[in-house]
């Protein structure tokens, strides 16, 4: 370039770089809005699977289930008897209350 066209070069005036940073810092402004409901919306949802009780429920009890079935396979004898036992303690359980409940 010559001294004659950087003369003749249009300057961007002090009002036009105020305007062009005031429209820079509204974009920054949305793009950390949009970010902040983002990061809200995934602490919301984690708090929904969190709370969410029947939830938790079903995945306690999958678990549960996959390690009984593990006891289960590696060692099937112990599993039986703990399974009798379970069953003959809930028995005697409900056995119990039922005939407390039929005294009175």
């Amino acid at each position: 370039m010559t001294a004659a066209t950087d003369a003749t070069a249009p300057r961007p005036s002090g009002r036009n770089a105020k305007a062009r940073e005031r429209n820079l810092s509204r974009v920054q402004a949305r793009v950390a809005s949009q970010q902040a409901r983002a990061d809200f919306a995934t602490t919301l949802n984690a708090l929904e699977d969190k709370l969410n009780v029947p939830k938790q429920v079903g995945i306690r009890v999958d678990r549960a289930k996959t390690s009984l079935r593990a006891f289960y396979d590696e060692q099937p004898g112990p599993a039986i008897a703990a399974a009798v036992g379970i069953v003959a303690a809930v028995g005697v359980g409900v056995w119990l209350i039922v005939r407390a409940t039929v005294k009175d």
